[in-house]
């Protein structure tokens, strides 16, 4: 029954997804057009999450020691949310990874979500989150440390010192970890019975950060090389 009304839930949020604007000289709507899209779309999320995450938690498992495996995935139903799909933690540390209605609505096959979940699951599994934090914090510490030197301990300087030292930390390790979760949401996909190579072509339909110096994801050419390249070898 939970599952019945979550799903509802999502289906009505991906029909309001669907929605635009009419120009005065159109026809009326198909009332039931969206809702037979979002149907679509949310049957393909469902299955995807039913044949992936039990494979991403297999791996998990085999390839980490002691390491909470024990995957939630989620929805943000909030219609605003832009295209999006991340991992994080809750308080117990046990892994989430949570999809907005756009990047469901947007996904054009199974493949697609296959590979969006496989890569999320990649962060967790490779301890990316962790790694990211010791990051940050001896960036932080680096800089900090530079610029009371430097300034003979003023607290603004460290501060901004800290900050500055905190970014740059985080973004210069970020496209490594995503490359890293690439090559390992590969193999999940594959294993779980999908076409990674498919499903790196969502990365053609959204916005291309380029090889932007400190830039926190590498070019989408880069990426779409790196599923290939490890698909080849599967």
């Amino acid at each position: 029954m939970k599952r019945t009304f979550a799903v509802l839930g999502i289906v009505l949020g991906l029909a309001a997804c669907a929605g635009g604007p009419q120009t005065p000289t159109a026809p009326a709507p198909d009332r039931t057009s969206a809702p037979t899209s979002a149907r679509v779309s949310v049957t393909n999320f469902v299955t995807v999450v039913e044949t992936v995450e039990p494979v991403a938690e297999q791996i998990c498992r085999a390839r980490t020691n002691g390491m909470n495996c024990d995957f939630e995935i989620l929805v943000d139903k909030r219609a605003s949310s832009p295209v999006n799909a991340y991992q994080t933690l809750d308080e117990n540390g046990r892994p989430v990874i949570i999809f907005t209605l756009r990047l469901i609505a947007q996904a054009q096959n199974r493949d697609e979500l296959a590979f969006v979940l496989a890569h999320e699951a990649a962060h967790h599994i490779q301890g990316h989150i962790a790694k990211q934090t010791r990051i940050v914090g001896a960036g932080a510490g680096l800089l900090g440390g530079l610029a009371s030197i430097l300034t003979g301990g003023q607290d603004d300087a460290i501060a901004v010192g800290q900050r500055l030292g905190a970014q740059i930390g985080a973004r210069a390790y970020s496209k490594n970890f995503e490359l890293e979760a690439d090559r390992l949401g590969t193999v999940i996909a594959h294993a779980a019975g999908y076409d990674p190579v498919q499903g790196a072509k969502f990365f053609t339909r959204i916005p291309d950060p380029g090889d932007q110096f400190l830039g926190t994801h590498p070019a989408h050419s880069d990426r779409i090389k790196t599923v290939q390249q490890t698909a080849a070898r599967l």
